[in-house]
């Protein structure tokens, strides 16, 4: 018992040093968010055909630009980002979650919510603290080879897309993240 307490306090410090760089230990400043979230949805609709559309016809953009997960068994992932409304930064968010079980590495990725209708916007915005799957459903959308969304085929209120994944880890899905409201330096 005690060599897997042991085990699980190293696999632990690990994770925190991963998901914890020495120059993010500090929440980021508006600024520096509002530059990655442009960069991140300049990325999207310059890859991705049908993209701007789906972004003029949302009512509300979630970008988290640069989400680290990262796991030895026991996993975890955080990240920043903003909520834009016709374009707009109204308010910055953290994106975090953890997890066990079979996970080995170290992952950096984007992550865009779109929201689709008024309604799965408000009850967003009306919460304290969101999880993904509890508090609303995101569906993940895979654009696949083609790189193209139709916007005609999508019917859900929520709509998630993870891009410009680097570094190896399996276990793609947004369930279960905490989604809450920040203010940055």
């Amino acid at each position: 018992m005690k060599a897997l307490r042991t085990y699980a306090g190293a696999v632990l410090l690990i994770v925190a040093v991963l998901l914890i760089p020495l120059d993010m230990a500090q929440a980021a400043t508006a600024a520096e968010i509002n530059a990655s979230v442009d960069a991140v949805l300049a990325r999207f609709r310059s890859g991705v055909k049908g993209s701007t559309e789906l972004l003029r016809i949302a009512k509300g953009v979630l970008v988290f630009p640069n989400v680290i997960k990262a796991g030895a068994g026991i996993g975890g992932e955080y990240g920043e980002g903003a909520l834009r409304i016709g374009g707009k930064t109204t308010a910055y968010y953290s994106f975090a979650s953890a997890s066990i079980g079979l996970q080995l590495g170290i992952q950096k990725k984007d992550i865009i919510i779109v929201f689709l209708q008024d309604q799965a916007l408000r009850d967003f915005r009306a919460s304290e603290g969101w999880q993904i799957g509890v508090d609303g459903s995101v569906v993940l959308v895979d654009v696949g080879v083609q790189g193209s969304i139709d916007t005609t085929k999508l019917n859900r209120p929520i709509v998630g897309f993870v891009i410009g994944q680097k570094g190896l880890m399996y276990n793609l899905t947004l369930e279960g993240s905490k989604i809450t409201q920040i203010q940055p330096r």
